[in-house]
């Protein structure tokens, strides 16, 4: 019988998702090993929607004082007594997340942070009553909760020390250390590379960071995640006991994401056991040390939707959630190895590379290869194993991230045809007066210069709608065109038929895909021959055109041949 538990769509508060019913994928493992292995400051290193904000929550609600410990009853960590009456609700928790933390200047952002602190600050506004704190304690958190409404040049000083002067309070106040959570710590440097302020912010997160984490006497330990490992040198001078769990990391590789026994268990759960292979297809293929993980977003949202329309599609979630940037610049900074390398990741086939796991974001467009790198941490490439000289199999992990590349790539590809306008009036010409030798030449040339995401390891019909969707995009810019595809005609499907200015005249195209090069010829002929038998030049007389021109084309990987047939109706 499948059960009825809510599926936790967007809802990131461990709290609620306990209280009220949604299902949850136990990950409490996470408490264990970080007190087993225990860190001062541990920062862990996934790609956006992999529950690393969830996880913070968690933690939070694990050892905040007075926490509701109902909350974990019957998970993994409440097996563990020891370290629960130990760690369970004994530790004031100061917790940010930072994702919000950004603005088209940099005073902007750095308001948005100082309302962010003074937000968590706000939560402890008991130290106002403290009997723990003396009248000095009581104004410095006064100036905390105030942080927002000061701009002078000593406000930015009173932000680097604020949470270290938090921390500080409530261990007077609770005489007990204070555990600190931040969580997308990276995320404000990002915003900053893009808005042109990244050297003042990368500044004052590291003097925000650093006073918290390095010089805190009344800090118990910390947590950070984010997507990019920032490069120590620049965010984190001096931290001893400083640990990262990136994603090649073995440690903690299950706790972040969801496991391939847990997306079954969640799909018997929901009655759903049929869907595992295509999941699997779609949303597998992530690599963490050594456990093989689907993205959480993706199979959460997929469930919803097949328990609300059991015929549903997938989709790409994950994709959708956010922008594609990186993807964008790299496939347009990308020269003609780098389009090769792209060609076979499209097609499946793994590329080697050397991985840099921290940079900072002034690095990242300096070379090519950081651009690999930042592709494979933040997940749109995954490892598939390792070469003797160190550099990592780096594959496209699924079939939704492969989608992002081929949109990305066609919409490279369509902004390079727009910049070509005198070209593609010459090729329109071409088409009307039957000049097979000049269309031949710009396909070819067009595909030669091109990513092509065409000669994939997909199905023949597949690679064939791939050329039919790639010339149809170069016909329906003639905006004197009225551009059909795959209209009923006569007793078929005509690939493209086109309805030039000229009442009189009618153009079709038949493509086809060749296996070889050798057989591109024979192609062109079954295509011609198909436009005949299947009489799609109906179509066209029944609009009152008589002169028809058709076409033959044939394509293999980069390489195209191009046949026209003239057909004058009576």
């Amino acid at each position: 019988m499948a059960i009825t538990l809510k599926l936790p769509v967007g809802i990131e508060d461990f709290r609620e998702i306990r209280r009220k019913g949604f299902y949850y994928i136990d990950k409490t493992r996470l408490i264990e090993q970080l007190l087993d292995s225990w860190g001062k400051v541990n920062l862990f290193t996934r790609p956006r929607r992999f529950g690393k904000t969830l996880n913070m929550s968690m933690l939070r609600y694990f050892f905040e004082i007075e926490t509701d410990k109902t909350l974990f009853d019957g998970l993994h960590i409440s097996q563990r007594s020891d370290l629960c009456d130990e760690y369970m609700g004994k530790f004031p928790v100061v917790s940010l997340t930072l994702k919000g933390v950004y603005g088209t200047t940099f005073e902007e952002a750095k308001l948005s942070l100082a309302e962010l602190i003074v937000a968590e600050a706000r939560r402890f506004k008991f130290l106002l009553e403290s009997d723990k704190l003396d009248a000095d304690d009581k104004e410095m958190y006064r100036e905390l909760i105030s942080l927002n409404k000061e701009q002078s040049p000593a406000s930015s000083v009173k932000l680097r020390f604020s949470l270290k002067n938090l921390s500080e309070l409530l261990y007077k106040h609770y005489e007990q250390k204070t555990i600190v959570l931040v969580d997308e710590y990276d995320v404000p440097l990002d915003k900053a590379f893009q808005d042109g302020y990244y050297r003042k912010m990368v500044s004052l997160i590291r003097g925000l960071l650093g006073e918290t984490l390095k010089t805190n006497d009344f800090l118990q330990f910390a947590v950070l995640t984010g997507c990019l490992r920032v490069s120590k040198e620049s965010i984190f001078t001096g931290l001893n006991n400083f640990k990262i769990f990136s994603i090649t990391d073995a440690r903690f590789d299950e706790q972040f994401g969801f496991t391939e026994d847990e997306v079954e268990k969640m799909l018997k759960d929901y009655q759903l056991e049929d869907h595992l292979a295509e999941m699997k297809e779609w949303y597998d293929g992530y690599h963490f040390g050594d456990a093989d993980i689907y993205c959480p977003w993706d199979v959460i949202n997929r469930i919803d939707d097949l328990c609300n329309k059991p015929e549903e599609k997938p989709k790409c979630y994950w994709i959708n959630s956010s922008g594609n940037a990186l993807v964008k610049r790299f496939v347009f900074i990308a020269n003609r190895t780098t389009q090769d390398e792209i060609e076979r990741l499209i097609a499946g086939e793994p590329i080697e590379k050397s991985v840099r796991l921290d940079l900072t974001h002034d690095e990242i467009d300096k070379s090519i290869d950081n651009i690999w790198s930042v592709l494979f941490t933040t997940g749109y490439l995954t490892q598939v194993g390792m070469t003797e000289q160190g550099a990592y199999k780096l594959i496209i992990p699924n079939k939704e991230v492969r989608e992002v590349y081929k949109l990305q790539i066609q919409d490279w590809f369509d902004q390079k045809i727009a910049d070509n306008a005198e070209q593609m009036t010459s090729f329109w010409k071409d088409i009307e007066e039957g000049n097979t030798e000049a269309i031949e030449q710009y396909l070819n040339r067009t595909l030669n210069n091109t990513i092509s995401v065409f000669d994939t390891k997909a199905p023949e019909t597949e690679k064939e709608n791939s050329y039919h969707t790639f010339l149809a995009g170069l016909l329906t810019g003639n905006t004197d065109w009225v551009v059909k595809s795959n209209v009923e005609a006569g007793e078929g499907f005509a690939d493209i038929i086109i309805k030039p200015q000229n009442p009189d005249d009618g153009i079709i195209f038949e493509l086809k895909y060749s296996k070889e090069a050798s057989g591109l010829d024979k192609a062109c002929e079954r295509a011609i021959k198909q436009i005949r038998e299947r009489r799609y030049s109906e179509y066209l007389k029944n609009d009152g055109r008589h002169n028809m021109t058709l076409y033959g084309i044939a394509f293999y990987k980069k390489r195209c041949k191009v046949v026209v047939e003239k057909l004058k109706e009576a």
